[in-house]
C-alpha cells in the first residue's frame, strides 16, 4: 500500500484486544485528530465512490468508549469521526458510530457476537459488510496467529479468507483497490442501482445460495433483501450444517 510510512504503519494500526481496565473516553481521544487526517487523506485521493456518514457526538463517544481504541488510530478515527462509511454506492459499509443511513454502531453490532459486554476481549472483530451478504473481521486469535490481520467471512465458500492486511490496509483496499476484480462474479446486472436503494441494515439473500453449485451465476439466482442479522446468523449455522 502507498498509503501511509512504514511508521505510520506501525504506529496507527495497534488495536488492543486485551482490556482490564475501561479508559474514559477522554483519554482515548487525541485533540490533533491525527488518526483521521491520515484517513481523511486517503478518502481525499481515493479512487473508488466513498460516502462519508455524519456522526452524532454522543454517540460517537459512546461508540468510541466501548470499543476502547483510542482516535490516533484509524479504527479510532472511524468509531469517532463517521457514523459509517459507504464504499462504491453502498457496496461496502465500514462500520462507525451509527447513522440514520446505517444504523449500527461497532461496538453495537459485535455486542453479542465477539463479546458479550464492553471491556472484554474480543476474539474478533467484525469491522464491515457487504451487500453480498460478506463480512470483514479484524482476527484477535479467533482466526489464526495473524492478530490484527482482516479475514473475510465470504458468502460463496462459507470460509474465513485471510486477506493478509491490517485495518488500515483494509480502508485502502476499500478506498482504492479495484473492487470489481476482486468482486468478480459476484456482481450482478443493475447492481449499482439496487445496492443504492439498500438499507444500511439489510443485505441481499440468494437463491439458490452463491456456495451451491446452482448459485454460480449471480445473474441466474433470486436475490431479496433481509436484515443482515438474519443473514450473518444464517451463514453460521450453514457453515455448521456442512462441518466447517
Amino acid at each position: 500500500m502507498k498509503f501511509f510510512s512504514l511508521t505510520a504503519f506501525f504506529l496507527l494500526t495497534t488495536i488492543t484486544f486485551s482490556q482490564t481496565k475501561m479508559r474514559p473516553v477522554n483519554e482515548l481521544i487525541d485533540q490533533n485528530d491525527s488518526g483521521w487526517k491520515l484517513v481523511k487523506e486517503w478518502i481525499d485521493t481515493a479512487k473508488n465512490k466513498v460516502e462519508i456518514l455524519p456522526s452524532d457526538p454522543q454517540k460517537a463517544k459512546d461508540a468510541l468508549y466501548q470499543t476502547q481504541v483510542t482516535t490516533n488510530s484509524p479504527m479510532g478515527a472511524v468509531i469517532y469521526k463517521t457514523g459509517g462509511i459507504l464504499i462504491d454506492n453502498g457496496w461496502i459499509r465500514i462500520l462507525g458510530s451509527g447513522s440514520p443511513k446505517l444504523n449500527r454502531s461497532l461496538p453495537a453490532w459485535n455486542k453479542g457476537k465477539s463479546f458479550k459486554e464492553a471491556g472484554e476481549t474480543p476474539a474478533f472483530l467484525l469491522i464491515a459488510d457487504d451487500a453480498l451478504g460478506g463480512f470483514y473481521l479484524l482476527n484477535g486469535g479467533a482466526l489464526g496467529k495473524d492478530l490484527g490481520k482482516v479475514y473475510y467471512f465470504s458468502p460463496d465458500n462459507l470460509e474465513y479468507e485471510p486477506l493478509d492486511i491490517s485495518y488500515s490496509e483494509f480502508l485502502g483496499f476499500c478506498f482504492s483497490n479495484d473492487l470489481d476484480k476482486f468482486y468478480a462474479g459476484s456482481r450482478w446486472n443493475d447492481w449499482k442501482k439496487e445496492v443504492s436503494e439498500l438499507q444500511g441494515d439489510q443485505v441481499f439473500n440468494f437463491y439458490p445460495f452463491l456456495w451451491t453449485e446452482e448459485g454460480n451465476d449471480i445473474n441466474k439466482v433470486s436475490r431479496k433483501p433481509i436484515p443482515v442479522e438474519e443473514q450473518y446468523s444464517l451463514n453460521l449455522d450453514l457453515r455448521k450444517q456442512l462441518g466447517h
